[in-house]
């Protein structure tokens, strides 16, 4: 098992000239090969940002990717028409200046014939992120009951007649994605699993429960999903990342991870469970009593939503924290999330990615070399 003590979550901030080459491909003023330039350009800078800065770990940055989650929708038809709001909807809260936002779930989402794979999904980020890194590469899958999201009463039931029946196929593509990887040398896998914690909030959770199954019914199918996808590959370090919503600056949920802490952190397969743990909203360390002998937790103490700056000195108070719960030697330090989960980044600037990429480097030979 792979057992890094600094590492990192998943996307990093697009650099301008990306955002504006993917801007010019959309409205077709620039081809496909001029857009692959700029994002290799991107993916070779934040490599070297992540290794300059000590991280154990390196991802590339989803400099390819519309959404943490879009790789799916772009390698596999069926999905129907959508834009970025398809991965945004919901009601986001925001400390002042960024504040709060509602983004409707687009009434023509949903998925509408079956799924068709056209190409792997991450194959081939993950070559080219292999090839040029120099310590562990990781590349990062969704969990696949996030999907269900896709699915509608009304626009699927042609397609997929229960929620059930598209899951099966979104798992399928997702167990060859995975094994595929592993063929090519990927040894670090990363689940995204931020769904799970809509279960805190009553009208997240009321959303999913009128698509048919209970919260608890969610959890064991979910599980039973993911661990699927984990199955059958031994020689793999698996993350499990759970957070509670990221997009510019802002987060969908809050509380602890108390209700869905014993079924997640003792069922899943993941030896690595990456959890948010940056302010109060994210609740105590308490529940990290129910994660078993077998996994490393991957402590989330630095921000990724404001500029505010932490210090190693009290980033070592909160290890020691967790250490009420779990001996060191099973702890580890990140980002509490990614920096920019879409191409709308947070509200921080290059610099203060910089600035905590380091901070999470630092705080980690302190703590454990």
């Amino acid at each position: 098992m792979i057992t890094p003590r600094a590492d990192v979550i998943g996307s990093l901030l697009r650099p301008p000239y990306l955002l504006d080459a993917k801007r010019a491909f959309e409205e077709r003023r620039i081809q496909q090969d001029e857009l692959e330039a700029a994002e290799d350009r991107a993916v070779d800078e934040v490599i070297a940002l992540q290794e300059d800065a000590g991280l154990e770990v390196v991802t590339d940055g989803e400099m390819r990717r519309l959404s943490f989650q879009s790789q799916m929708t772009e390698a596999v038809e069926g999905f129907g028409e959508h834009d970025l709001d398809a991965f945004l909807w919901g009601q986001w809260r925001g400390e002042q200046p960024v504040g709060d936002r509602t983004t409707a779930r687009p009434p023509a989402l949903g998925v509408v014939s079956k799924l068709k794979p056209k190409r792997h999904l991450s194959v081939e980020e993950f070559t080219y992120l292999r090839a040029r890194a120099r310590v562990v590469p990781k590349v990062c899958l969704p969990s696949p009951s996030l999907w269900a999201n896709f699915w509608s009463p009304e626009r699927s039931r042609g397609a997929y007649p229960t929620l059930e029946a598209f899951l099966a196929d979104v798992v399928d593509i997702l167990r060859r994605e995975v094994a595929e990887l592993v063929r090519l040398g990927a040894t670090y896998i990363q689940l995204d699993a931020p769904h799970y914690t809509a279960f805190l909030d009553d009208s997240a959770r009321a959303f999913y429960e009128s698509l048919g199954w209970s919260a608890a019914e969610w959890l064991e199918r979910g599980i039973e999903m993911d661990n699927a996808l984990m199955a059958g590959h031994p020689e793999v370090t698996f993350g499990f990342h759970l957070c509670r919503g990221n997009q510019g600056s802002r987060w969908l949920v809050e509380g602890g991870y108390e209700a869905i802490a014993a079924p997640i952190f003792r069922r899943t397969h993941a030896q690595r469970l990456l959890l948010e743990f940056d302010d109060e909203r994210s609740g105590s360390f308490h529940p990290l009593r129910e994660v078993p002998d077998d996994k490393i937790v991957v402590l989330g103490l630095v921000t990724t939503k404001s500029p505010r700056r932490q210090t190693p000195q009290g980033l070592l108070e909160r290890i020691r924290e967790a250490e009420n719960f779990l001996p060191r030697e099973r702890l580890a330090i990140s980002p509490q999330c990614g920096f920019s989960t879409s191409v709308v980044g947070n509200r921080i600037s290059s610099e203060d990615q910089e600035a905590k990429l380091r901070l999470v480097a630092e705080t980690a030979r302190a703590a454990w070399d």
